[in-house]
């Protein structure tokens, strides 16, 4: 059975109803999910607005993502069962959702961990950069190599 249920990025909004049912099972005990949203300010600056940008090869990226934290997290008898993410590109505002991530797995303490996981390796793994206008008028590259 297929344990990654969405690894998408998308230049529409982004449900986290949709991320969390995706990742549904009966057996687990646990689901946990971290949403991620456009801040107003970052650095001590205000932020107005912000574009995420992606390599073409960043949704198979982040399926390997997936893939790893699956077979990586839990142990003998607490599985990780399902994954899901979806990640924004394009222009967002503030108060827009960016990420949202989501883990069930048998037990609340590997769901805890893959879900954190995910997103961690997400963000360090996945060529996905932003582009953040401030206030003042300048912008900042994010992530951008």
């Amino acid at each position: 059975m297929e344990s990654i249920m969405l690894a998408e990025l998308r230049d529409t909004a982004l449900s986290v109803d949709e991320v969390i049912s995706a990742v549904a099972d009966d057996r687990a005990g646990g689901t946990a999910f971290f949403v991620g949203t456009v801040r107003d300010h970052d650095h001590g600056r205000g932020v107005t607005t912000l574009s995420y940008s992606a390599h073409p090869s960043a949704p198979d990226r982040m399926r390997d993502v997936l893939h790893r934290v699956v077979a990586q997290t839990g142990s003998e008898g607490r599985a990780v069962w399902k994954v899901a993410a979806l990640h924004r590109v394009g222009d967002l505002a503030v108060g827009d959702l960016a990420v949202v991530v989501a883990a069930a797995a048998s037990h609340r303490e590997e769901a805890f961990d893959a879900c954190r996981r995910l997103i961690d390796d997400i963000k360090a793994e996945v060529p996905i950069w932003k582009n953040q206008l401030f206030a003042d008028g300048e912008a900042e590259w994010v992530g951008a190599c």
